[in-house]
Parts: C-alpha cells; sequence; structure tokens
C-alpha cells in the first residue's frame, strides 16, 4: 500500500483510533502482575504455570505478530486492526470470569493475541497516514501506550480492592477495548488493503537481511527485559517489604517514567541521522538500576524504579527505528512483523527465565544477575541499529 494523505478531518480519527488502540496495547499483558498472587491463590495456580502466564504475552507476539502483515494485505490493514481490539476485549472479558486455570490462560492468550496484532501494525499506519511526521506521530502514539501501561500497573489493585477481588481489576480492561474500537468502526468503510508488487518485501525477505536480523535481536532483548520487570518486580518489591498497592505504585512508576520520554525520544531519534547516542544513554539505564537493587530494593526503590523506567524507554525508539529503516508502509509491515515476531521469541525467555531462576534460589538477586547480563548484548546490538540503512537496500544488494 503506497502512503496516503488522508484530509485534516480524516486525520484526526484516524490519529485518535491510533491512540486509543495504544491504550489498549498493554493492558492485558500487565494488569496480571500486581495481582499475581491473588491470581495465583484464586485459580490455585502453580509455579510454573504462573511463568508461563508471564511469559504468555511474548509468546502471542511471536506467534499472532507474524500473522498481522498477510492479514493486512488480504483483509485491510482498518479491518484487522477493529477485529485484533474486538478479540482483545473477549478475551479480557472472558478470563476475568472463568474458574479454570487451563482456561485463564487460553482466554489470555486470546487477548494476547489479539494485541500482538495491533501492536505489529501501528507502525505501518503510521507509515501509511502520516509519511513524513513518523517520527512525531510515533511519539503520539508510543506516549498513549505508556499511559496505558501505567494505568494498568496502577489502578489494578485499586480497582479490585473497590469491586470485590482480582476479576474486576482484571476484567475493567475489557471496557477499555471496546470503547478503543469505536474510531475503528468507521475507519473500515474506506480500507483497502496493503497492495504487493513484485519488489514488495515479505516477512521471509526480512530474515534475508543484516538490519532484520540485528532488529529482532535488538527488539527481543529489550522486550525480554521489559517483560521480566513488569512480570516480576511487583512480586520483588512485595518480597522486600512492600504492600501489594505499593508494589503496584513502584512498577506504575517504571511505566509512568516513559510518559514523558516517550512523548520526547521518537521525536527526536527521527531527527538525527544516528541515533547512538541516544540509545547509549537509555539503555544503560537497565544494568545500573538492576544493581541497585540488588543492593538497596527497599530503602532506593523509587530510584532504581526510575532508572529501570528510564532503560524501558528504549521500546518507543525500537518502534520508530523500525519505521526509519524501511522506505515504503509495506516494507514497514514486513519489518514490524518480522521484528516483532522474532524478537518476542527471544523475549519469552525473560519473564519465565526469572521465575525459574527466582524459584531455584529463592531470592532475588541471581534473577537480577540474569538481566544485568543480558543488557549488555542488547545495548551492543542497539548501537549498530542505530546506524542508518534500510531493509529495502540490504535486499537489492548482491549476497
Amino acid at each position: 500500500m503506497r502512503a496516503v494523505t488522508p484530509s485534516r478531518r480524516a486525520s484526526v480519527l484516524i490519529l485518535l483510533g491510533m491512540v486509543l488502540l495504544a491504550l489498549n496495547l498493554r493492558p492485558a499483558a500487565v494488569s496480571v502482575g500486581p495481582v499475581l498472587a491473588e491470581v495465583r491463590d484464586g485459580l490455585g495456580m502453580s509455579g510454573t504455570a504462573a511463568g508461563l502466564l508471564t511469559s504468555l504475552p511474548v509468546l502471542a507476539f511471536a506467534c499472532f505478530g507474524a500473522l498481522a502483515p498477510a492479514a493486512a494485505r488480504v483483509a485491510g490493514v482498518h479491518r484487522v486492526t477493529l477485529v485484533a481490539l474486538l478479540t482483545v476485549a473477549a478475551g479480557l472479558l472472558g478470563r476475568a470470569l472463568t474458574h479454570s486455570e487451563p482456561v485463564f490462560l487460553l482466554l489470555s492468550m486470546l487477548a494476547l493475541g489479539g494485541m500482538a496484532m495491533a501492536n505489529v501494525l501501528l507502525p505501518s499506519l503510521v507509515k501509511l497516514h502520516f509519511p513524513d511526521r513518523v517520527g512525531q506521530v510515533t511519539a503520539i502514539y508510543t506516549t498513549a501506550l505508556a499511559v496505558g501501561l501505567t494505568c494498568a500497573l496502577v489502578l489494578t489493585v485499586p480497582i479490585s480492592d473497590t469491586y470485590a477481588g482480582w476479576r474486576s481489576g482484571l476484567g475493567a480492561w475489557a471496557v477499555v477495548a471496546l470503547v478503543a474500537a469505536i474510531p475503528w468502526l468507521g475507519l473500515v468503510a474506506h480500507d483497502r488493503a496493503l497492495e504487493t508488487s513484485p519488489r514488495s518485501v515479505r516477512f521471509g525477505d526480512v530474515a534475508r537481511t543484516r538490519i532484520g536480523v540485528a532488529m529482532a535481536f535488538f527488539f527481543g532483548l529489550q522486550s525480554l527485559q521489559a517483560y521480566a520487570v513488569f512480570g516480576w518486580f511487583a512480586q520483588l518489591w512485595r518480597d522486600n517489604g512492600y504492600t501489594a498497592a505499593q508494589a503496584g505504585a513502584l512498577l506504575g512508576l517504571v511505566a509512568a517514567v516513559s510518559i514523558p520520554l516517550s512523548l520526547w525520544a521518537p521525536a527526536a531519534v527521527a531527527r538525527r541521522e544516528d541515533q547512538r547516542w541516544i540509545l547509549l544513554a537509555v539503555m544503560s539505564c537497565y544494568p545500573i538500576g538492576y544493581i541497585g537493587l540488588m543492593v538497596s530494593p527497599h530503602d532506593l526503590a523509587i530510584l532504581w524504579a526510575l532508572l529501570v523506567g528510564v532503560g524501558a524507554v528504549t521500546f518507543p525508539i525500537v518502534l520508530v527505528l523500525i519505521g526509519l529503516r524501511s522506505r515504503t508502509p509495506q516494507g514497514t509491515a514486513a519489518l514490524s512483523g518480522f521484528t516483532q515476531s522474532m524478537g518476542y521469541l527471544l523475549a519469552a525467555v525473560g519473564p519465565f527465565g526469572v521465575g525459574l531462576v527466582h524459584d531455584a534460589t529463592g531470592g532475588w538477586t541471581w534473577p537480577l544477575v540474569m538481566l544485568a547480563a543480558l543488557s549488555v548484548p542488547q545495548i551492543l546490538i542497539g548501537l549498530y541499529v542505530a546506524r542508518p540503512t534500510y531493509v529495502e537496500d540490504q535486499l537489492r544488494q548482491p549476497a
């Protein structure tokens, strides 16, 4: 699909749809963390099942994210986005009502699958409708994503306490997803499928490029860090003397840091041809925060939460890099699908591995050592992808 310039009225509707969509791209994944202990008690969930639950977001992104570009080519990018949002709502509502552990896991995967497909399509939607404002629009929707993430972390426990338990705390996000679907009902009437041509970039083509493979590893290592943090750090702080509400607030602080920074970082990255210094400054905060948590997890928790939150701003930077490392909306969709689906396969090691190491050692020191060590290759690969290049150009280069 070639880039299009929408009318002012259409631009407002599209941007509103993107913002509401972005608000819903994390609650399904992170709202469980603050009430994980209550969910485990309510469903009789084992430690292994809890580790699987915290890994489901990255598994869903890996399995369903790869399907998004092909679905958009066949059915239209707006229609697929609408169906994805409705799937998120159905899965969130269903898991809040079930009393079965396997059904809870399956419905969580359903909600996360819809979230994964929408997540992959957002960069191509930006490239399609706002080709000359990739940095600015990415900054807007990643800020909305950070707001949704923060709200899910901070509000799930208060909602649960106010309305009789964790089921209401988790189910409330289904309502938010339904509201987000409203603008897309108008957008699907004039939908278009992603166009193909003999020179179209497809999922498999990206795997043959250096930038595609590097982006997948970079995205995977960043997501490994993020989902380990959002899946387990509330429990880490609860184990170190904080209440459930306080631990949720600390985790919310991690997410809240990225709200102002997400508004700045993508646009700042897009304005520069070489983004290495920005990435280095942001990513270095991860290992510093982890080491701090080993030394003083309670007394200096706010400081370490702030630093880990700055490190997590790598995520919106990766999203804008997907748009900057491709020349066309179709190339962006292929690079986004490959980067996110392959990256999330790697990221699944994070939350599941943290759970295993924590159970094996009975503490949080070695899980934090693992995360700090994994930040090193993330920084090195990040410095490579920050250099200007395009996936289409590498495909045209002779083998």
